[in-house]
């Protein structure tokens, strides 16, 4: 302890004594916590929605055509009761027509075919009914949220508190997929063209 008084005390008499000088040096934290624990997320269909062939001619030419919505099963089994959320992830960024929901790729060059948006539906945790919840500043804060959008967190929360991210083992869901095709007299659809639309959804430990 006195050798720790005293080195500290040579340091602040040379820094008195030194003239001042802008610092040229800034300081770095690497932080976390590994946690024993895990979830796994599985979906149905294996994660596949295919709307098969669409005749162009069928597509309005002034506005987006939706396509037929279909809901696939999301369950996230965890080893044990711990708060996470789900951060999603477009792998076709930047090709949607809107901000919030993911794309379809591009198609004749530079053009943006469309895009899809995931809801939650029936969502279910150990066993007991809860509601969707989002969080658009890391988790720190969270509020209700039927339609989930990109750049939030997507997470449960009891159906009479929507603030606050339960700790879950197990999470059971219908995840609705809407396709929206833009309006169809901007492209041009002489050769076949594909739906080319895909997402990534992380779980991470809150």
């Amino acid at each position: 302890m006195s050798k720790s008084l005293t080195l500290s005390s040579i340091a602040l008499l040379l820094a008195s004594a030194a003239p001042a000088f802008a610092a040229s040096n800034v300081d770095l934290t690497v932080k976390g916590l590994i946690t024993p624990n895990a979830c796994t997320p599985t979906v149905s269909a294996g994660g596949v929605v295919d709307h098969g062939k669409i005749a162009s001619k069928d597509l309005v030419q002034n506005n987006p055509t939706t396509l037929p919505r279909v809901t696939l099963q999301l369950s996230i089994d965890c080893d044990a009761t711990i708060p996470f959320a789900i951060k999603p992830i477009d792998n076709r960024s930047g090709s949607s027509i809107t901000s919030t929901n993911f794309g379809l790729g591009f198609v004749n060059g530079n053009k943006k075919l469309g895009r899809f948006y995931l809801t939650p539906k029936n969502m279910v945790a150990d066993g007991v009914a809860v509601q969707p919840i989002a969080s658009s500043d890391g988790g720190r804060t969270w509020y209700d949220e039927w339609a989930w959008e990109l750049q939030t967190l997507w997470g449960a929360g009891a159906m009479d508190d929507a603030t606050t991210l339960l700790p879950i083992k197990n999470l059971v869901m219908g995840l609705e997929v809407g396709t929206q095709i833009n309006r169809a007299d901007q492209f041009d659809f002489s050769n076949e063209t594909p739906i080319d639309g895909s997402a990534t959804l992380e779980v991470v430990y809150l």
